[in-house]
């Protein structure tokens, strides 16, 4: 299961305003707001279209994603003032332990999902900071996203956090989705 990395050359579809029905920028930003989250990853920003939305509640928001391609896209379509792009894979964060108030993962869990990533993850949020993923869910019908066998369930993703230290707060499974919002150990 796992490890589907978006097609670059695609890029444009990460642009449509659809994607919302799947996860809306409030689900996304509210958790972020609630901790007060100033300093915040998103990994897998892709093309920005999620990573705008965090960046008008955050100070700064580290687009992380392991293709540059990627990230000369967002700058093409002009990346927020307050947004500061890496090339890296989420198992290797460049951010000192503790650095990050928050990281968010919008339809890129399966992109990651190892123990060592979540480990990662653990070492560089604060303690009490949150991590809000939501992902397709490895039981939805695959009519949108990544092959089924591609994906992990909610609950696959609770036990990875869980394993990793953190605290789940909350978890759902919707239509075609998953959400998970968990505190850092």
């Amino acid at each position: 299961m796992g490890f589907h990395t978006f097609d670059a050359e695609q890029a444009e579809r990460l642009e449509r305003p659809g994607r919302y029905r799947w996860v809306s920028a409030e689900e996304l930003v509210g958790p972020l707001v609630e901790a007060d989250a100033g300093l915040v990853a998103d990994l897998g920003s892709g093309t920005g279209f999620y990573t705008d939305d965090v960046a008008e509640r955050v100070e700064t928001v580290y687009g992380v994603d392991v293709q540059p391609e990627m990230h000369d896209h967002y700058r093409e379509k002009g990346a927020p003032e307050n947004v500061r792009l890496v090339t890296s894979d989420v198992a290797d964060l460049p951010f000192a332990d503790g650095e990050l108030d928050g990281a968010v993962s919008t339809m890129t869990y399966h992109e990651f999902a190892s123990d060592a990533a979540m480990a990662e993850l653990a070492r560089v949020v604060r303690s009490d900071g949150v991590v809000v993923t939501f992902d397709w869910a490895g039981d939805g019908d695959g009519e949108q996203g990544p092959p089924v066998a591609e994906r992990f369930t909610a609950d696959d993703a609770v036990d990875a956090f869980e394993a990793a230290g953190f605290d789940v707060v909350s978890a759902a499974t919707r239509t075609e989705t998953f959400g998970v919002v968990a505190r850092a150990p």
